[in-house]
């Protein structure tokens, strides 16, 4: 899944993405699978085999279906014939690094697969692929074995030599398998009687079908293999699968025909003495015209990266064979161009104890073919290298576009993906500005209606004797206190989810219950208020040295709230609640919380500890009655602080009495229970408040 592959990426350190033209290291590939076995808990040789036969599902769904597919009509042709897949691939994969197979049948209907190549331990991606492709092509369930691991240093390449033992195993429908299962060797020879079963019902067929209707018709739904053997050849009355070749009694070709009609050709003995050569390979390697010169002079073998014998040779006898000219024994024309390679089959001839070696040039595009000062009209008519160049030039273009529009496809995820972190960093900073659902209507170009908010609780707070401290400090100062102590004060506002209105100065405005009301509005501003006197002990005074001393006002009440301006809009309140809180700030007393008679009644059976003030003058308010709140009773500093809780924390201390500490820590919000009824009754509490106010109780 997504969530275990981001894991693994970043785990291993390795991009996100990767590009289809881009060639990686293969430390990126071990990475990933040593990262993967730790992750999922599962061996290197378990995750290798799963993405061999994930990568042959992904190489069907690009595309290379058809062509895996034709490669071969059973197993062991679709392997032989896997070099040749790879070499065609090069022609537009030119760094492709692929490894080499050569397959051997055993007698007993098993198979030898040896795997040659540079890039150490990744052989157990081989069983993967090689079993998704044999039971999807084949319809067989295969298994493999290693049966030998060798480093074979008399090879020029691909050193690494793994030797598999493959042995396959039909896969029956339900009614076959318990039909052919009963015995052992039934199992053995299972796949030979379904096959000889198939041949006589097809037989039969035929033969009802040629002497009711006079002519063979092939029965519907017969799959292509049945149709195929079921055809019969009516003058001698047996299937084509039992053809003999007819050889002429001498070959009716003469050897300067042969020469120009195969201008590409060599035939070397044992030797490796050259007995015979094509008229253009002689035109580009002159020294194949003296007979009996040794061909490794001239050539070196490119691919299977094998020592230049005849034992290497045939052994990789199915193998296409890749050569390359020598320099030194180019004529002089030849020293600034690129070296000429010949890419063809290599054929035993027994009679005669030679080896026949037939070939075409192997150039990839028009730009090779010129670079070499070779023509189309080089390479003979039949050849389809003709075709090749010039369809390869087309495929190299539409590649190269492709692999434009994957880079800036790249660059566009990347741009989008870093647009998105701007996007995240400004809204983060504009949602500290505004209430998020303000932000967003904002953003959307929609008027903000000014709401009413039938109760909250507003905060105010200053510094005591702070146009002192003005006066005998550098404004650095005075900014560095400030900046610590709102830090900290910020911070208490995600604790308890109240929302800071603004700072002016010294002066600290927060809410509770606006813009999203909650119930639970009084205790939040309480605890916020509670945390803002302990961090206060921890800023110190730049004139004194001494912990700086606050003055909290708090009042409930009802407010209009909206957003005012257009340049640097603000969300304010407004109503006498704003007033009344700022007169509690004003009117009260260092280190203290000063709460009006409206907020005591919302705190008063809420576990907070007050004690009452009395009835003081309040400016522009006339006689009031107010309370200093104490401490909550069950709360731990660390919970108010948003702190992790320690076990030594009691709840019963006053929170106001510990020294606190600088919080490095995430902040951890305080839980609040915020209910329907606690709604109704905090309204009563207010009107039961303001009923107090006016008969002076």
């Amino acid at each position: 899944g997504e969530e275990t592959w981001e894991k693994l990426r970043l785990q291993a350190g390795v991009q996100d993405s990767f590009l289809t033209f881009e060639v990686y290291k293969d430390e990126i590939t071990m990475q990933l699978v040593d990262k993967a076995c730790k992750i999922l808990g599962v061996p290197a040789d378990t995750v290798l085999r799963e993405f061999g036969e994930y990568f042959f599902e992904f190489c069907k769904r690009s595309g290379y279906d058809h062509m895996l597919r034709t490669l071969g009509g059973n197993l062991y042709e679709f392997i032989e014939n896997l070099d040749a897949l790879h070499s065609y691939l090069s022609l537009s994969y030119q760094e492709m690094n692929a490894p080499s197979f050569r397959v051997e049948k055993n007698e007993d209907g098993s198979m030898h697969l040896h795997y040659y190549s540079d890039r150490r331990g990744l052989c157990h991606i081989v069983p993967g692929i090689i079993s998704a492709a044999a039971l999807d092509f084949f319809n067989i369930e295969i298994s493999m074995e290693i049966v030998n691991q060798t480093e074979e240093e008399e090879r020029t390449g691909k050193k690494e030599h793994i030797v598999f033992l493959v042995t396959q195993t039909p896969v029956f429908s339900y009614k076959e398998r318990n039909e052919f299962s009963s015995s052992p060797q039934n199992l053995a020879d299972s796949e030979k009687q379904i096959e000889n079963q198939l041949n006589k019902e097809d037989l039969e067929k035929n033969k009802n079908t040629i002497r009711d209707r006079g002519s063979s018709v092939c029965p519907a739904k017969k799959s292509h293999w049945k149709t195929i053997r079921g055809i019969i050849t009516l003058g001698k009355g047996k299937l084509l699968r039992g053809f003999d070749p007819v050889y002429p009694k001498s070959l009716w070709i003469d050897t300067k025909t042969f020469c120009n009609g195969l201008p590409f050709h060599m035939v070397f003995d044992k030797e490796l003495r050259v007995k015979q050569a094509g008229v253009s390979i002689q035109k580009i390697v002159p020294g194949l015209q003296t007979m009996g010169i040794c061909l490794d002079h001239y050539f070196s073998i490119v691919h299977p990266e094998v020592p230049f014998t005849i034992s290497s040779i045939q052994k990789f006898i199915n193998s296409q064979f890749v050569f390359q000219t020598r320099r030194e024994m180019m004529p002089e024309s030849w020293k600034h161009r690129p070296m000429l390679k010949l890419r063809g089959q290599m054929i035993w001839m027994e009679s005669l104890q030679c080896m026949l070696y037939l070939c075409s040039p192997l150039l990839r595009t028009l730009h090779e073919l010129e670079e070499r000062q070779m023509h189309i009209a080089d390479i003979a008519p039949h050849d389809v290298t003709r075709d090749l160049i010039l369809l390869n030039q087309q495929r190299l273009a539409e590649m190269e576009l492709s692999n434009q529009l994957e880079r800036k496809k790249e660059e566009l995820r990347i741009l989008s993906k870093h647009l998105e972190e701007e996007k995240k960093k400004t809204e983060a900073l504009l949602y500290a500005m505004l209430p998020q659902h303000v932000a967003n209507q904002l953003k959307e170009g929609k008027r903000v209606e000014a709401g009413e908010f039938q109760e909250c609780t507003i905060l105010f707070s200053d510094v005591v004797t702070f146009t002192n401290i003005c006066a005998q400090c550098e404004p650095i100062q005075i900014v560095l206190m400030l900046n610590s102590m709102y830090l900290q004060f910020d911070r208490l506002t995600t604790v308890h989810d109240v929302y800071k209105v603004e700072t002016i100065g010294d002066a600290y405005m927060v809410v509770g219950g606006v813009p999203v009301p909650v119930p639970t509005h009084a205790e939040r501003v309480a605890n916020f208020a509670l945390g803002m006197i302990i961090a206060a002990t921890g800023v110190q005074n730049p004139v004194s040295g001494n912990p700086i001393q606050i003055r909290v006002g708090i009042h409930t009440g009802p407010v209009l709230a909206g957003v005012v301006g257009e340049k640097m809009p603000r969300y304010c309140l407004f109503g006498d609640t704003v007033n009344i809180a700022s007169r509690m700030e004003s009117h009260g007393v260092p280190s203290k919380i000063h709460l009006s008679s409206s907020t005591y009644q919302c705190l008063k059976y809420k576990n907070f500890e007050m004690t009452e003030r009395g009835e003081i003058e309040v400016k522009g308010k006339g006689k009031m009655h107010t309370y200093f709140l104490i401490r909550n009773k069950t709360a731990t500093e660390n919970e108010i602080m948003g702190r992790p809780m320690k076990d030594l924390d009691s709840g019963h201390e006053s929170v106001t009495q510990t020294q606190p500490e600088k919080d490095q820590t995430p902040a951890i919000a305080m839980k609040y229970i915020d209910g329907p009824a606690d709604a109704q009754n905090s309204l009563k509490r207010r009107n039961q408040a303001k009923t107090a106010d006016l008969t002076g109780i």
